[in-house]
C-alpha cells in the first residue's frame, strides 16, 4: 500500500511550491484553483481585493476609479516598506500588468491617469522587460508625489534607469530637464537616508556633482567626502579632479580645514592651500596645517593675508621649514631608547653565520669599507652620533680621520658625505662637523663635504640659505668631482623648491660644450629634482638641448640616462602636461629616443593608477628586442610608478610582474626586482619577499644584485627579522663576490635604516598624498640600479644618497598647543577601509595601546585612546597637535 503523502512534510511542501511557481499552461484553470487553495486566507483576500481593484479601475465611473486606485496604492505602499522578498501585491498584480498598461494608454489626460502611472511605475520595478526603462517613463508621466514613499528599492531602480536614459539623451542631444528634477528628488531622499554613496554615484552618472553642495549637511558630509576622495582614484581624468574639487568645497563649507588642506595638497593647488589658511582663524589649527605642509615636503611661503601677526608668521614659517623635525625625531629615539650608535658589525651580525664567511680574509678592502660607510650612514641617520665618523679625533679607538682614509679616492666622497646623513635635519651641528673638510687639499674630500651639506639640509628650509651660500661657489670648480658634489648637494637640499637662483647657475652647465658628461648628467638630475612636478618650460628646454648635443659615443654612456630622468621629473604626476615634451623627444637620436619616451610617460603618470598607461607600458615590455636596447628597464619601473597609488592596482601589478618575469627578455628581468621594490617600499609583503629571495640567487648577477637591493628597499627602516636573516645568509653565500657582497651590505643598511625609525614610503596621510620629492629620490636610485656596474659599483656610488629625499620618521608624535611633546595613550592597529560602510564601523583592527610617541608600520593607523584631548588633524601621523577637550570630566 502506498504511503499517504503528508501535506505538511518537506517533500510535499516543495512539490507544492513548484506547482505555485510554474507558468500557467493550457489547463491553467485547475492550476489556478490549486494555487488558490495553497494561499492563506489573508493572502486570498488580498488577491481577490486586488483583482477587484483592477476591474474597478477600468470602470467608466471616475469616482470608482479613484477609490480603486487609492486602495491599490495603499496596498502597495504598505508592503514595499521592506524588500526582503517580492511584496505580495506586486506578485498578485503581475498577471494584470499588461491589462493596466493598455488601459493607461487609452485613458484621457487627468489626475487619475497620473495616479495609475505612479502605480504602473512601481509595478514595472519587477515586471518590465530588461532595458525598457518603463518604470522611469511612467514616473515622468505620473504625479509629482513624494518618491520615497514607494520604498528604497524603487528609488534605487529609478536611479539606475535615469543613468541609462541620460546617456541616451546626451547622444541624441535632447532636453534633460525633467530627468534633473527627478534627480533632485532622489538625491535629497538618499542623503536623508544614509545612502550618500548612491547619491554620489547617481550625480556622477548625470555629471552634475555640484548638486551635492545643496544636499550635504553636518551629519553626512564626512561620509560623502570620504567616498568622493576614495572614488577619485578609480575615475578617469579630468573627472577625478572635479570630484576632488567638490570634496574640497564641501570641507570648506563645513570648516573641516585639515581635510580641505589635504585635498588641496593632493590637487597641488596653491590657491586652495592659501584659501584654507585665510578661511581659518584659529592659530593653533594653522600650526597643524604647517606640520602637514612640512610633511608633504613642499616649499611654501606664508604672507600677511594668511597670518597677520609677524611673530606668529615666523613661528609658523619655522614649522613649514621643518626646523623642528630633528628635535621631534630625537624625542622619539630617546623614548624608544635607541640613541646609542650602532656599528656596521652590529648590523652584519657575522657571528650568527657558519664559519665559512666570518673566518674569511680580514684584510680591509676598499669596497668593504665603502659599504660599511653607507651602512653606518643609513643606520645612524639623523641620530647625530656614530662610531666611525663623529668620534672625537683624540680617542685612540680609531678616529674619524682614520676611517676617512680607509676609503679610496672617490670612496672618500661618500665617507665625508655620510657625516651629513648622520647629522640629518640638524643643520647647525652638521655644518659645524663638515666645516673642517672644506679646507682639505683632497678634491674627493671637498666633494664629499659639499654633498654632506646638501644632505644635512634635505627637506629643511632656512631663511639664510646656508646650503646655497656654501655650495654655489663650487659649481664652476675646475675639478669635476667637486662640481658634482656641489650640484648634487644643491639638488638634494632644494628639491621641490623651484629656486630660480639655482636655475640661473645650473642651466648654463647643461649647454656648455666643455663640461664633462657626468657633470651635465648630474646638473640635469638636480634641476629635475628642484623643479619636480613643476612642468617648467625653461628647464625642459635646456635639458632637451643638452640631449640633442650629445654625440653617439656619449649616448652609450651609463650616466646619459640621468638626462631623460631629469626631464621626466619635471612632469612627475602631471599627466597630460607632458605631451608636448614627449613629441619633441621623438626627434632624438634613436639610441635614447625610446628610453626618453618611456621615462617621460612613467614619470608623468606616476601615482595616478592610470590603467591605460599601464597597458601601454606592458605592451613595451612584451616586445622581444635586439641587444643594446635599454628602454624596457624604465618601462618596467614605470609600471610600478603608475600602479603604486592604490592597493588594488598594486596587487594586480605584482601579479602581472610575475608574467613579465617568466616571458621577458634579460634586460626586463633585471628591472622587475626594482619595480617590486618600489611597489612594496618599506612594506615587506611576504609574497614579494619570497619572489625577491628567489631572484637573489639568479644566475644572472645583474638580476641578483637588483633583487638584493630591492630586498633592502621593501624592508627599509622596518628592521624586518626575516629579511635581515635572508641578507645574512646571502652575505655568506656571496662572500667571494665583491660586487654582490657590496649590494648585500647596502641592503642590510636599508633594512636597519635609522635603527628602524624611518620609512621610505613616498605616500603619507593614510596613503592619500604622494610626496613628489620623495618619489623623485627613489626613482633616481632605481634608474641608477638599471646599470649597477657602471654607476653604483662604479665611482658614482654616492647616488645612493638620493634616497635621503624619501627618508621620513615613521612616527606619530603628539604635542600640546605650545608644541611641547606630551604623552597620551593611543591605539595602533591595522587600518580598515570603512568607506561607504553603514553606521560607525571601527577604523582599525587588532590594535595595541601604547603611549606616544609611537611608530607606525605600513598599513597601520592610530587613534587616541583617551577623550581628554582632541587631535587637530584627522590623520594621526607625524606631528599631531592636541587641544584639551572642554567637555572632558575625570571619572
Amino acid at each position: 500500500m502506498a504511503p499517504v503523502p503528508d501535506p505538511n512534510s518537506v517533500g510535499g511542501g516543495a512539490k507544492r511550491d513548484e506547482a505555485t511557481t510554474k507558468i500557467p499552461s493550457k489547463d491553467s484553470k485547475k492550476k489556478d484553483d490549486k494555487k488558490e487553495e495553497d494561499l492563506s486566507e489573508e493572502d486570498l483576500q488580498l488577491k481577490q481585493n486586488l483583482e477587484l481593484y483592477v476591474e474597478r479601475v477600468q470602470d467608466p465611473n471616475p469616482e470608482l476609479q479613484k477609490i480603486a486606485l487609492e486602495s491599490m496604492r495603499k496596498e502597495i505602499r504598505d508592503s514595499t516598506s521592506s524588500m526582503t522578498s517580492v511584496p505580495k501585491p506586486l506578485k498578485f498584480l503581475r498577471p494584470h500588468y499588461g491589462v493596466l498598461k493598455e488601459f493607461h494608454a487609452k485613458m484621457a489626460e487627468s489626475d487619475l491617469k497620473k495616479m495609475l502611472a505612479d502605480i504602473l511605475s512601481v509595478l514595472a520595478l519587477t515586471m518590465s522587460a530588461e532595458g525598457e526603462r518603463e518604470s522611469l517613463n511612467y514616473r515622468l508621466n505620473g504625479s509629482e508625489s513624494d518618491i520615497g514613499s514607494w520604498g528604497h528599492e524603487y528609488v534605487r531602480n529609478l536611479a539606475g534607469e535615469i543613468a541609462k536614459e541620460y546617456t541616451i539623451r546626451q547622444g541624441e542631444e535632447s532636453s534633460i530637464e525633467d530627468l534633473m528634477d527627478l534627480v533632485q528628488q532622489i538625491v535629497s531622499f538618499h542623503m536623508k537616508h544614509n545612502a550618500e554613496t548612491e547619491a554620489v554615484d547617481l550625480l556622477m552618472d548625470v555629471e552634475d556633482l555640484d548638486l551635492l553642495l545643496e544636499h550635504v549637511d553636518n551629519t553626512n558630509f564626512r561620509r560623502t567626502c570620504n567616498y568622493l576622495t576614495s572614488a577619485a582614484k578609480y575615475l578617469p581624468g579630468p573627472d577625478d579632479m572635479l570630484v576632488l574639487d567638490i570634496a574640497y568645497m564641501i570641507y570648506i563649507k563645513f570648516a573641516e580645514y585639515p581635510n580641505a588642506l589635504q585635498i588641496a595638497l593632493f590637487l597641488d593647488n596653491m590657491q586652495y592651500v592659501k584659501q584654507v589658511f585665510t578661511s581659518c582663524t584659529d592659530l593653533v589649527k594653522k600650526k597643524q596645517f604647517c606640520y602637514m605642509i612640512a610633511r608633504h615636503g613642499m616649499t611654501f611661503e606664508l604672507d600677511q593675508e594668511m597670518v597677520a601677526n609677524d611673530e606668529d608668521k615666523e613661528a609658523l614659517q619655522d614649522i613649514v621649514n621643518n626646523s623642528k623635525l630633528s628635535e621631534g625625531y630625537l624625542t622619539l629615539a630617546r623614548d624608544i631608547e635607541v640613541m646609542e650608535a650602532k656599528t656596521p658589525e652590529d648590523i652584519y651580525k657575522a657571528h650568527l653565520l657558519d664559519g665559512r664567511a666570518s673566518s674569511g680574509p680580514s684584510v680591509d678592502s676598499a669596497r668593504q669599507n665603502l659599504s660599511a660607510t653607507f651602512v653606518n650612514a643609513f643606520v645612524n641617520a639623523g641620530f647625530g652620533q656614530d662610531k666611525l665618523m663623529t668620534v672625537p679625533s683624540d680617542s685612540t679607538s680609531g678616529s674619524a680621520g682614520n676611517w676617512l682614509f680607509k676609503n679610496k679616492e672617490h670612496g672618500k666622497t661618500s665617507a665625508v658625505a655620510s657625516l651629513g646623513m648622520i647629522q640629518l635635519w640638524d643643520v647647525e651641528t652638521g655644518l659645524g662637523h663638515l666645516d673642517k673638510y672644506f679646507h682639505s687639499n683632497d678634491n674627493p674630500v671637498v666633494a664629499g663635504a659639499l654633498l654632506g651639506v646638501g644632505i644635512v639640509n634635505c627637506g629643511i628650509k632656512n631663511d639664510c640659505d646656508p646650503a646655497f651660500a656654501l655650495l654655489s661657489g663650487y659649481i664652476d670648480n675646475e675639478d669635476s668631482s667637486v662640481r658634482i658634489g656641489a650640484i648634487m648637494g644643491l639638488g638634494i637640499a632644494y628639491a621641490g623648491s623651484q629656486n630660480d637662483q639655482i636655475k640661473i647657475r645650473l642651466s648654463p652647465i647643461l649647454n656648455d660644450a666643455n663640461a664633462p658628461l657626468d657633470v651635465i648628467a648630474f646638473a640635469a638630475l638636480s634641476l629635475g629634482m628642484i623643479y619636480v612636478g613643476s612642468c617648467n618650460e625653461e628647464v625642459a628646454q635646456s635639458i632637451i638641448f643638452a640631449l640633442m648635443d650629445r654625440s653617439e659615443a656619449e649616448l652609450g654612456e651609463a650616466l646619459t640616462r640621468f638626462l631623460p630622468l631629469g626631464l621626466g621629473l619635471l612632469y612627475l604626476g602631471k599627466q597630460e602636461s607632458v605631451e608636448a615634451t614627449a613629441e619633441v623627444s621623438k626627434t632624438f637620436n634613436e639610441k635614447i629616443r625610446k628610453y626618453c619616451d618611456m621615462t617621460l610617460l612613467s614619470c608623468a603618470y606616476a601615482g595616478t593608477g592610470n590603467v591605460l598607461k599601464v597597458q601601454d607600458l606592458l605592451a613595451q615590455c612584451g616586445e622581444h628586442l635586439v641587444k643594446g636596447d635599454i628602454h624596457q628597464g624604465p618601462a618596467v619601473i614605470g609600471l610600478a610608478m603608475v600602479a603604486m597609488s592604490e592597493e588594488l592596482g598594486l596587487d594586480m601589478e605584482i601579479r602581472s610582474l610575475e608574467r613579465v618575469l617568466q616571458y621577458g627578455e634579460q634586460n626586463i628581468r633585471r628591472a622587475v626586482p626594482l619595480a617590486l621594490g618600489l611597489l612594496c617600499i618599506s612594506n615587506p609583503k611576504v609574497t614579494v619577499m619570497d619572489t625577491l629571495s628567489r631572484l637573489s640567487h639568479d644566475t644572472d648577477s645583474e638580476v641578483a644584485m637588483a633583487a638584493i637591493i630591492s630586498l633592502g628597499l621593501i624592508g627599509a627602516g622596518t628592521n624586518n627579522a626575516r629579511i635581515a636573516g635572508m641578507l645574512r645568509n646571502l652575505s655568506s653565500y656571496y662572500y667571494k663576490d665583491a660586487s654582490l657582497l657590496f649590494c648585500v651590505r647596502i641592503a642590510q643598511g636599508f633594512v636597519h635604516m635609522g635603527k628602524g625609525l624611518l620609512t621610505l614610503n613616498p605616500f603619507h596621510s593614510e596613503r592619500l598624498l604622494l610626496s613628489p620629492t620623495a618619489l623623485a629620490g627613489i626613482v633616481t636610485l632605481l634608474h641608477a640600479c638599471l646599470d649597477m656596474k657602471s654607476i653604483i659599483l662604479g665611482k658614482y656610488h654616492y647616488v645612493l644618497y638620493f634616497l635621503v629625499l624619501a627618508m621620513q620618521p615613521r612616527m606619530m608624535l603628539t604635542v600640546d598647543q605650545s608644541l611641547k611633546p606630551i604623552s597620551v595613550p593611543v591605539r595602533v592597529g591595522q587600518a580598515v577601509d570603512v568607506v561607504g560602510q553603514a553606521g560607525r564601523p571601527k577604523t582599525i583592527t587588532g590594535f595595541q595601546t601604547h603611549s606616544t610617541p609611537v611608530l607606525l608600520a605600513a598599513g597601520e593607523r592610530a587613534e587616541l585612546a583617551t577623550e581628554k584631548y582632541i587631535p587637530l588633524s584627522p590623520i594621526l601621523e607625524g606631528f599631531v597637535i592636541l587641544k584639551e577637550n572642554p567637555d572632558y570630566r575625570e571619572e
